[in-house]
């Protein structure tokens, strides 16, 4: 089996439900576990495990879009959806780095520390926190935008030719 086609569907489209839905969850998560200490006691390591898994199916549907784009007529849409695409990956990856980061650093260490070392610690928790919290932001929120940029993009590249927005006479 190879990335262009599963049961004669073409690849993309069924991995690009993958990136439509991880992506967000992950970002969402990401940001969720930075601004609410509990929440990432909760999630622990499947913070980062859900941020890998993301950063995986990017290239993946990617290089299936890649082969896709070889058997679709090349126009504008198709195009304008390609070089969008492209730019997908640098979020995932700062998504999982940033995702890790959190983790190993908010989560991880502080989990094995006792109340009078953390009480110590206190003046370094704050800006490592901080920082946390805006990194987790702009990343979290720049890859959503970047998906939600990039499905509209796909959608006006797959429909573009091929939708009318009146009904036909024959069909009601």
């Amino acid at each position: 089996m190879g990335l262009d086609l599963i049961n004669g569907i073409p690849a993309h489209v069924l991995f690009v439900h993958v990136v439509v839905v991880l992506v967000p969850l992950t970002a969402l998560a990401l940001i969720c576990c930075a601004v609410f200490p509990a929440a990432l006691r909760r999630v622990g390591i499947a913070l980062p495990v859900l941020a890998l898994v993301s950063l995986v199916s990017v290239p993946l549907t990617t290089s299936a879009g890649e082969l896709l784009e070889r058997r679709v007529d090349s126009d504008p849409p198709v195009r304008a959806h390609t070089e969008l695409g492209d730019g997908l990956l640098p979020w995932a990856l700062g998504l999982f780095l940033v995702s890790a980061a959190v983790w190993w650093f908010l989560h991880r260490r502080t989990a094995h520390r006792t109340a009078a070392a953390a009480g110590a610690t206190g003046a370094v928790a704050l800006p490592l926190r901080v920082t946390a919290v805006v990194l987790s932001l702009v990343v979290g929120i720049g890859a959503g935008v970047q998906v939600v940029r990039i499905g509209d993009s796909g959608a006006k590249a797959a429909w573009h030719d091929g939708f009318s927005a009146s009904a036909h006479a024959d069909r009601g």
